[in-house]
């Protein structure tokens, strides 16, 4: 079998599994487990797959930049963010990283809602500059321009001092048994710092990025209590997430 055609049934595998494993993938193209790895490892560099420890998933396709994020699936981030707002009640301390379903959960904030958001994002600080009830403490860093957020040391060391209630937790790519993951180094350290920085944890996660990886896994999937998605989601899909110990819920 040619390279090209055998790469192109791993894709199209790939696509009808949603992970591939390379032991399976031997057997099923009549090829050496070494030529599988070697495939899975130019195809990775080539940017079609994320290879994984085993296998491969598929890579998140969601953007990075934050100029292309804000202008993806805004309709369904504010449905999205409409069905978060339950987990949040008076008098609770949140963390906020700078996401765009976070942009649009603090938009769908009641105005009489009283509680203190902690964040890296100068753009949900300015979104909640409105709000009279909602104290907003801003983490101080290094500005990262291509995701709008702050970044560094000294931002992970504040979030070492800070115990909050709920943390709203931007996801780029996760999957049940990979974890957590990003493409950009700087904020899997300020992801990570998050979690531990709070007693329960919340993520807003489009369809799209459900069973996916990038290349920084900064926490397992069951360090979530709450994945808010959407209604369309195969159960089987969410299932695998109810199995680990997190609550689903979508935007019915």
């Amino acid at each position: 079998m040619l390279k090209q055609e055998r790469r192109k049934q791993i894709m199209n595998l790939l696509e009808k599994e949603g992970r591939i494993v390379a032991t399976t993938l031997s057997q099923t193209l009549n090829v050496s487990e070494d030529t599988i790895r070697r495939d899975l490892r130019e195809m990775d560099a080539l940017g079609l797959l994320q290879r994984v420890h085993g296998g491969a998933l598929p890579r998140s396709t969601s953007a990075v930049d934050y100029k292309e994020r804000k202008r993806e699936l805004m309709d369904v981030k504010h449905s999205l963010a409409v069905a978060a707002l339950p987990l949040i009640k008076d008098g609770q301390v949140l963390l906020m990283d700078g996401s765009t379903t976070n942009i649009q959960l603090v938009k769908a904030f009641p105005k009489n809602l009283n509680v203190t958001v902690i964040t890296n994002s100068p753009l949900i600080t300015v979104a909640l500059a409105e709000h009279e009830f909602v104290e907003v403490v801003s983490l101080g860093g290094t500005f990262r321009k291509e995701s709008m957020v702050t970044v560094g040391q000294s931002v992970v060391d504040t979030l070492k001092q800070i115990r909050a209630d709920l943390c709203f937790l931007g996801v780029y790519a996760i999957d049940p048994k990979i974890g957590m993951s990003i493409p950009l180094l700087e904020e899997m350290h300020i992801k990570s710092q998050m979690i531990k920085s709070a007693s329960e944890v919340a993520a807003i996660v489009t369809a799209k990025k459900l069973n996916t990886s990038s290349t920084y896994t900064f926490s397992s999937a069951n360090s979530l209590d709450w994945l808010i998605t959407e209604e369309h989601v195969n159960e089987t899909v969410l299932n695998a997430y109810r199995e680990i110990g997190i609550e689903v819920i979508t935007n019915k």
